[in-house]
């Protein structure tokens, strides 16, 4: 009704004008009386009215489809000169015998595209041009309007000229559908003649009726001669130039002659407009046009929260359709990728489903891609609930696009879709996360089979999973290298992409670039293939065919949406909002989302790959009490998809040690955090420790370390390296007998090279022997080593060579290189890449390697 009420309202206010101007005419002819035709009275009287009509100020309520009365130039005669206007729009058109080579045709031109657009409703007429002679010079004085987004770049090449044409071709055929009043008028100016082909494309626009909402200027439109005549022009008013005038012929529906010879009187052309006219009328028409055209966050959402089902599929509204882009030659309405609008204004669904299950975005830094990946996720979230929709967030770069939907000190609210989120993830989180999806799909596979059906959306809606979207930013850093990992990660990728569409997993890669990733070589036609959905952001046009340069000078805040794989013909432009603009209305929607959730939802897991984890933070260490058995060694948090924590077991079997080798200061961090750790699982009393601080820097720690087992009702006892050598000597030889556990914690075992290699000279035993006894017979006995080591090489001579490696099952890797550690442990396709707050766990007994993040002690865990 509300659509009805507003069409009326138009055609009652067309109407009212309408007869006030009629009144006015017929009010002055009656007082003027009879003129004699060709007198002085009828050329002053027609000047008079031609000024009036030449001048309109705009009408909103005025059709951009409706005939406009544009002036030309001025008629001369031997009783003076009076204004010549023409109709324009409302299906009619003006062609012109020579093309804007000639200055007065350019200047024709540029004057009637200004007085159109000043006549007209902003935002209600769209300029394309064509120019193949003079390469769109015809245009450059009208440059403020193309910065305004009023005029397009004009088509010189025959490959722009056709696309050009296929999109006036589609305007016209959905203005003819819609059949409405408030079309948008797409104004086509031709500053010189295309070859035949096209210019047969362009005669038939001029027969489409005023319902197509297409108007032509043609300059350069060939005169009849010997050979093959030009294509007939329909509702045109031709015009033909001599050397210092034009002649005007009949305009379509009201004839100046009646024997179809024109205006019997020849006309001088209006020159071009000022620069400061085109200028105002640009800046005027860009405020009204963005005004007009503007998409706010609000506009996404839909009317009800999570009042829509997933079970066929996932749609969210994604912005305002732009102008259309080579949308083919069909006119039946693509599938649910991008569904084309007809005036710039209807909204554009994008849609995971069978058709597109999943999307592939690009776009340059600044184009907009995180404001983008928000606008989908909280449209989504705000349509389907947690039961029907569940993300998995992955952002391999700064770490911003995803901390709003987790929790934070400032806003304990998060979003309750999510369900694990990567904030400056690590490549192994990042193939964590794809394994994890693996083993769902596995998980699903075997429900579909117990249903009997081939496809989620098939499964009763009692029985079905949520769907669920991961969007992977900037993931080429997942597939950098061409390592064991990044292979990993392709297999998983690949496996996902093709079995996800029928179990409801759908992915979103979004990058810079999508070229030039080793791990794709070869594969990336085969994967990307499964990525139907292609999102194209201001330089991003590599996600799109080779040949479809839609994406070219695209203005920030737009997106060309391409269902087809890339494929040119399938492109549509459309605006989006930026969602940074609108917190306010992103923070009210996440609380609402928040306070929504079901009762016992958890929060989404978190990794923080900048963050450093403390022990006493961590929830392991709260959950340890006296008489684990056995005890473990916290270490850190393994980089895993629920951020386990990384620990080794020191149970009674043979090598159940830890050895942290590195040359960084974290070593002493992570003995500290085992040290700790293994002392809160034993009553006062129960066990002892030797603490031997022998790298330099080390002894104040091993003192604060000493004073806090001692609190704690440990016995503790401080050893240098003679110390530690005696000390060896009496564990190689049996238990101890006042203690049930001996935790010997040693920072530098290395630093002991020398006291270790002096033999005894009555038993001519070194301590390297009874080191070796000790890591062998040790853990039968209770006793139990930790020691830093600061090179590779050093442990392997104090293990007495790699054939002795498994006498220390657990080892800690800090910055040490894969091929070095991958030659001690003898695995020769080991992946690791060290770096700041990363070490990588190994324990030999459990068959593991973890990537892990070490705790950081700060005094403050008992």
């Amino acid at each position: 009704m509300g659509r009805l009420a507003t069409v009326y309202g138009q055609a009652v206010a067309c109407h009212r004008q309408a007869v006030r101007r009629w009144e006015a005419v017929r009010r002055a002819l009656a007082a003027a009386g009879p003129v004699a035709p060709g007198s002085p009275e009828l050329v002053a009287r027609l000047a008079r009215l031609g000024a009036e009509l030449a001048e309109p100020a705009p009408d909103a309520a005025r059709p951009a489809t409706n005939p406009v009365p544009v002036r030309l130039g001025e008629a001369t005669t031997l009783d003076g000169g009076f204004p010549v206007l023409v109709p324009l729009a409302g299906g009619t058109h003006l062609a012109v015998d020579a093309d804007a080579r000639d200055p007065r045709v350019g200047e024709l031109l540029r004057a009637v595209v200004v007085r159109l657009l000043a006549a007209l409703p902003a935002g209600t007429v769209r300029v394309a041009g064509i120019d193949p002679a003079a390469f769109g010079a015809a245009f450059l004085p009208l440059r403020p309007l193309h910065d305004a987004g009023v005029l397009a770049p004009a088509a010189t090449t025959a490959a722009e000229i056709t696309a050009l044409l296929d999109e006036a071709e589609r305007h016209a055929r959905t203005a003819q559908r819609a059949a409405r009043d408030d079309q948008e008028l797409l104004l086509v100016v031709v500053a010189s003649a295309p070859p035949p082909r096209e210019l047969a494309r362009l005669a038939a626009l001029t027969h489409a009726g005023p319902a197509a909402a297409v108007c032509v200027l043609f300059a350069g439109y060939p005169a009849a001669g010997p050979g093959d005549p030009p294509p007939p022009l329909g509702a045109t008013t031709q015009l033909r130039l001599n050397d210092r005038y034009v002649l005007v012929g009949d305009p379509p529906g009201q004839r100046f002659s009646a024997d179809g010879s024109g205006l019997a009187a020849p006309v001088l052309l209006d020159v071009d407009p000022s620069h400061a006219t085109v200028t105002g009328l640009a800046r005027q028409l860009g405020a009204a046009t963005r005004q007009a055209t503007a998409v706010t966050f609000t506009d996404l959402l839909p009317a009800r929260r999570w009042a829509e089902s997933s079970g066929d599929g996932l749609r969210t509204v994604l912005g305002r359709a732009g102008r259309q882009l080579q949308l083919g030659a069909s006119d039946a309405a693509p599938r649910s990728g991008a569904a084309p609008a007809a005036v710039g204004r209807e909204p554009v669904t994008v849609a995971f489903d069978d058709a597109t299950p999943h999307w592939l975005v690009g776009g340059r830094t600044g184009a907009g891609k995180t404001v983008f990946l928000l606008d989908v996720l909280y449209g989504l979230a705000a349509r389907y609930s947690p039961a029907e929709l569940q993300l998995y967030l992955l952002d391999f770069k700064e770490g911003v696009s995803f901390t709003e939907f987790v929790p934070t000190e400032r806003d304990p609210s998060w979003l309750p879709h999510a369900r694990a989120v990567g904030i400056e993830s690590d490549r192994e989180y990042g193939v964590a996360v794809l394994r994890e999806l693996r083993a769902e799909l596995t998980r699903r596979a075997t429900l579909l089979k117990k249903h009997g059906v081939t496809k989620l959306a098939d499964l009763p809606p009692n029985a079905r999973p949520p769907r669920i979207v991961t969007v992977v930013d900037e993931f080429h850093v997942l597939f950098a290298g061409n390592d064991a990992l990044a292979r990993q990660a392709v297999d998983l990728l690949e496996e996902l992409a093709r079995k996800g569409r029928s179990y409801g997993l759908h992915l979103v890669l979004a990058s810079q670039s999508t070229t030039g990733i080793e791990a794709l070589y070869g594969r990336a036609e085969t994967i990307f293939g499964q990525f139907p959905l292609r999102v194209a952001l201001p330089g991003g046009g590599g996600v799109l065919d080779p040949v479809n340069d839609a994406a070219r000078a695209l203005p920030v805040g737009t997106a060309v949406v391409n269902h087809a794989g890339g494929a040119a013909g399938a492109d549509t432009e459309v605006r989006f909002p930026d969602a940074h603009a609108a917190r306010a209305e992103l923070a009210a929607l996440r609380h609402e989302l928040f306070q929504a959730r079901p009762a016992g939802s958890p929060p989404p897991v978190v990794f923080r790959g900048y963050e450093t984890p403390r022990l006493a933070d961590d929830p392991g260490w709260a959950g340890l009490g006296p008489d684990a058995d056995p005890p473990l060694a916290l270490l850190g948090r393994t980089v895993d998809v629920v951020g386990s924590g990384a620990a080794v077991r020191l149970d009674p079997a043979p090598g159940r040690h830890l050895a942290v080798v590195g040359t960084a200061a974290a070593g002493a961090d992570v003995l500290r955090s085992a040290t700790l750790s293994l002392a809160r699982q034993h009553a006062p009393g129960t066990a002892r420790f030797l603490l031997a601080p022998l790298a330099s820097g080390t002894t104040e720690r091993a003192d604060d370390l000493a004073m806090t087992l001692a609190a704690a009702g440990h016995p503790v006892r401080r050893l240098d390296a003679p110390a530690l050598r005696a000390q060896l000597a009496e564990l190689a030889a049996g238990p101890a007998p006042e203690a049930a556990r001996t935790y010997l914690v040693v920072f530098g075992m290395d630093a002991a090279s020398g006291a270790l290699a002096a033999a005894d000279p009555e038993t001519f035993r070194s301590g390297h022997d009874d080191l070796r006894a000790v890591l062998r017979q040790g853990p039968a006995h209770g006793v139990h080593l930790l020691g830093w080591w600061r090179g590779l090489r050093r442990l392997g001579e104090d293990l007495g060579g790699t054939q002795n490696r498994d006498d220390v099952a657990c080892l800690v890797a800090l910055n040490v290189s894969g091929a070095d550690l991958g030659l001690h442990l003898g695995v020769h396709d080991l992946t690791y890449t060290p770096r700041d707050g990363r070490a990588l766990l190994v324990d030999r007994h459990d068959q593991r390697t973890d990537l892990i993040v070490p705790f950081v002690g700060d005094g403050d865990e008992w």
